[in-house]
Order: C-alpha cells, then sequence, then structure tokens
C-alpha cells in the first residue's frame, strides 16, 4: 500500500523550438503524493540527444529529497524530442520506481520508423527495453521497478486534478511558464 503523501518526483520538459534550440529545460517536481508542492528542481538535456537518463540520474541523486522519493514519473518516454530516457537504469541507478504516464497511446509503429529513417536506432530499442504499454483509467503508462498495481496506486494518490498525475502536471506548467512567459497546453 502506498501512503497517501508518498514523495513523488514529476518530470516533464519544456516547449523547444526543434531547429534553433540546441538544449531543453527539463523540470522535477517534487510532491507529497498529489496534494502539496515540496519543491522544484532543473536541468538540461539536449534536443534529440543521448543525455537524459544521465542528466535525471544526476538531478535526482543531489537532491536533499532523495532518500525520502517513493516514485519518480515521466511525462513521456522523452525529453527534447527524441532524447529517450533509458527507464530501467533511471530505476536502478536510483532505485527508485519509475512511471512513465502518457495521455494517449503512442503510435509506436511510426515513432520506430521516423528513428530507423533518422538514423536513431539505439532509441527503438531504449523504447522497446521500457516494456508492455498498460492501459490505467484515461491514461497509458510504462514501468520499471515496480509492479502495475503499485504504478495505478502511485496514480491513484497523485491525480487530484485531472487524469494526468499533480507532479507531471505542475512540471508542465512552470516548464512552460518559464520558457514562454505563461503557461498553456495540456501536459
Amino acid at each position: 500500500m502506498v501512503k497517501k503523501e508518498a514523495r513523488i518526483l514529476g518530470i516533464d520538459d519544456s516547449p523547444f523550438d526543434k531547429f534553433k534550440d540546441k538544449e531543453v529545460l527539463v523540470i522535477g517536481t517534487f510532491f507529497r503524493g498529489g496534494s502539496s508542492l515540496d519543491g522544484v528542481m532543473t536541468t538540461t538535456a539536449a534536443v534529440d540527444g543521448k543525455n537524459a537518463t544521465a542528466k535525471i540520474i544526476r538531478m535526482v541523486r543531489k537532491s536533499k529529497f532523495y532518500t525520502q522519493l517513493r516514485a519518480i514519473m515521466l511525462n513521456g518516454i522523452a525529453v527534447g524530442g527524441f532524447n529517450v530516457i533509458d527507464i530501467r537504469q533511471l530505476h536502478e541507478k536510483t532505485k527508485i520506481p519509475v512511471v512513465v504516464v502518457m495521455r494517449n497511446y503512442p503510435e509506436v509503429g511510426k515513432i520506430k520508423a521516423t528513428l530507423d529513417r533518422l538514423g536513431m536506432r539505439s532509441k527503438i530499442r531504449l523504447i522497446e527495453k521500457a516494456g508492455e504499454i498498460h492501459r490505467a483509467g484515461n491514461i497509458h503508462i510504462q514501468f520499471s521497478g515496480c509492479s502495475l498495481e503499485k504504478a495505478k496506486e502511485l496514480l491513484k494518490i497523485s491525480c487530484t486534478r485531472s487524469h494526468i498525475p499533480e507532479p507531471i502536471r505542475t512540471a508542465h506548467l512552470i516548464a512552460a511558464g518559464i520558457k514562454l512567459g505563461e503557461s498553456k497546453g495540456r501536459a
């Protein structure tokens, strides 16, 4: 059973211009369940790069909340376009369960075809390594370091204002507000 006020880190990237920006801002928000924001962290990752996993691991491990974290939630499996996060490695290096949240079921075939065309085959392997995509209410998830049941429990305590967990929703709002001057759009 997951405690109602379990510390959860939600991660999302900021909007970016794929033709101009070399890096994307990545925001992490620390929540107690889905009710209380306790902190914010940032890092950057290369647009379409390969450093998101290492950057997020470093951000998490240097946090004062690291030992208290019970889950990491990602808004999708990549930041900065195709900078795909290795969720298994993220879990192994932090010892914290990882849940990838997706509003819609991804068009995996199209994504793989695009990555193949761009010569980014190693990123296809990372997507496959993340495992099966599961429906969880009105969203879809992948996870590492926990069971499907625990992932759903984490969603239950953190989805307080929408189908998207509050830690991710808040990271999205902060990232958009910083980059655009005002938050807009849906996480």
